[in-house]
Order: C-alpha cells, then structure tokens, then sequence
C-alpha cells in the first residue's frame, strides 16, 4: 500500500540552520532516501520551494482565477513529501520516523495512505 508522508516545517527553523548543518541535512535526507530505494519503500520525493512562489487556482460558478501564494496562518508548511510503499499505517509510520527532518525536530511528518480507486 501507498503512503504519503507530508513533511510540514517552520521554514524560518530551517534557514536559521548554519550551512554545515544544511548540508549534512540534505546529506542525510537523500542517504535516507536511497536506503528506502535499496529497502523496496521509495516511491518518490520532492522539496517544495517556499510558500511565497505558490499560486492558488479556484474555480467558482466555472470561472478559474488565481491569487499569489497561499495565505499562511500558521508558522509550518507543507516543504515536501515522500511517497512511500508499507505493509500498513504501522509500517509507514515507522518509516516516517526516520526521515532526518523529523528525527532532528525540523518538521512533522503527516502520514496519509493514498487512495486507490477501483
């Protein structure tokens, strides 16, 4: 089964980070990302750009319009995912643990099974 592991972080947290410490982190999060591969769970994985780069698309009575960026309420944002394959939410849960942002308290990881159609 499919698992999305969202990964929502306090973009302020992370660029406060020293540039050592920036690269071990992306270091040790594409290490983890190949040890999912090698492990049969990887599926795929993205960093989002900042929320400031996003635009919003509605729909209403048929007509599309967009507005820049999403307006934030809250301090974390969706920074990116993983999908990734598990026996069961117990699995995937377990997975998302060790991804290097959640393990060193940068983010939370909100894990949601995919729905499959048919």
């Amino acid at each position: 089964m499919k698992y999305l592991c969202q990964v929502w972080l306090d973009g302020a947290r992370i660029d406060a980070l020293a540039s050592p410490e920036k690269e071990a982190l992306d270091r040790d999060s594409l290490a983890y990302d190949r040890w999912l591969e090698r492990n049969g769970h990887f599926v795929a994985a993205e960093a989002l750009q900042s929320p400031s780069t996003a635009v919003t698309v509605r729909v209403r009575d048929g007509k599309a319009s967009s507005t820049d960026g999403p307006f934030i309420e809250t301090k974390e944002h969706l920074g990116g995912f993983i999908l990734i394959e598990a026996r069961d939410m117990d699995e995937a849960v377990r997975l998302a643990g060790g991804i290097p942002l959640a393990r060193m308290e940068l983010a939370s990881i909100e894990v949601r099974p995919i729905y499959e159609f048919g």
